[in-house]
């Protein structure tokens, strides 16, 4: 479990840093069968949905491989110009 976790962090807060205006917040918080990580960045817009390219190597990998790994993905508008991206993951 931890090494994914540590996955899922590390591309939440990669793909924050490259879309998000290169600064975000992390916050974690656990129950006694979940870990919930939420992490917000400066860039509003929606996320947008694309597939993987296997030939280009242009990326579209990370958004399915984080569904694929919690049990939870949802994506929130935040406070002022922000969006805040919150997935939980069984311990």
């Amino acid at each position: 479990m931890a090494e994914t976790l540590t996955l899922v962090v590390s591309e939440l807060t990669t793909n924050a840093l490259r879309h998000g205006g290169g600064r975000y917040i992390l916050r974690l918080a656990t129950t006694a069968g979940t870990v919930d990580v939420a992490v917000s960045n400066l860039n509003p817009a929606p996320r947008r949905e694309r597939a993987p390219d296997l030939n280009g190597g242009s990326g579209g990998f990370r958004w399915h491989m984080i569904r694929y790994l919690t049990s939870k993905v949802a994506v929130t508008p935040g406070p002022g110009p922000v969006k805040i991206i919150h997935v939980r993951l069984p311990r």
